[in-house]
């Protein structure tokens, strides 16, 4: 298939667009600051769908070489960290989840282990995997607040994987990474769907079924887990 012609109105646009997700991050903290968390995780779906669309419009456009003096690498990685650790963060902190202490500890692990990962430049493996926990915390204090475990259980999760950003393990993007792609895509399209349905539920204050619970937990093991899994077998480096 034959690449669309070079245009420079097209490859600003689609920088526009990454840069949209720091407006859905700003709706995001008004909402989370308000307690209106069901709000506030809308607002991070909507920036997690443009973090998902992006990338592939820019490299079908080929917006690097139309226009080499923005970096759309520098601008994703802004609004990633603001998207998927700040704001879950401060979630974590601002509900009441966890213990007062417990809190301070994991919000401190949560931004400053991101912190120190995005700066690190070989976070991404030969296979497009992520090296280390890819600071996923919207994915997973999502799932957090969607299945309500006990505040020690939680404190756990987040410690494990706050140590994991620095270990050698593999983790997958489900778009990027050609190793059961399509499975993992599906899956992901599970907790997707799993996590709207939880959304619709706490819009309207309603219990959440117990049938999607599973399903975010189950596939939100599986994308937690499956790149090891590749390592393991030996079908990613």
């Amino acid at each position: 298939m034959a690449r669309p012609p070079n245009n420079v109105l097209i490859a600003f646009s689609i920088h526009l667009f990454t840069a949209s997700g720091a407006f859905w991050a700003f709706l995001a903290l008004v909402a989370a600051a308000e307690f209106r968390f069901t709000n506030m995780w809308f607002w991070l779906g909507i920036a997690l769908l443009v973090d998902g669309v992006d990338g592939p419009m820019a490299r079908y456009f080929n917006v690097k070489a139309v226009l080499p003096n923005w970096s759309g690498e520098m601008l994703d990685s802004i609004v990633d960290y603001v998207t998927f650790v700040l704001i879950p963060a401060f979630a974590l902190y601002q509900s009441g989840f966890l213990e007062e202490y417990a809190s301070f500890l994991c919000a401190a692990l949560i931004v400053c282990t991101s912190a120190i990962y995005y700066a690190d430049t070989r976070m991404k493996s030969r296979d497009n995997c992520f090296i280390g926990f890819p600071v996923c915390w919207n994915m997973l204090v999502f799932t957090l607040f969607v299945m309500e475990p006990g505040w020690y259980v939680a404190f756990g999760v987040v410690i494990v994987s706050a140590a994991l950003t620095f270990a050698p393990i593999l983790f997958v993007h489900p778009v990027r990474v050609k190793t059961w792609r399509e499975l993992t895509l599906g899956i992901f399209a599970i907790w997707g769907f799993c996590g709207g349905v939880a959304l619709y539920c706490g819009y309207f204050g309603l219990e959440v079924p117990s049938l999607f619970k599973i399903g975010i937990a189950v596939s939100g093991i599986y994308l937690y887990c499956v790149g090891f899994v590749m390592q393991y077998l030996g079908r990613v480096a």
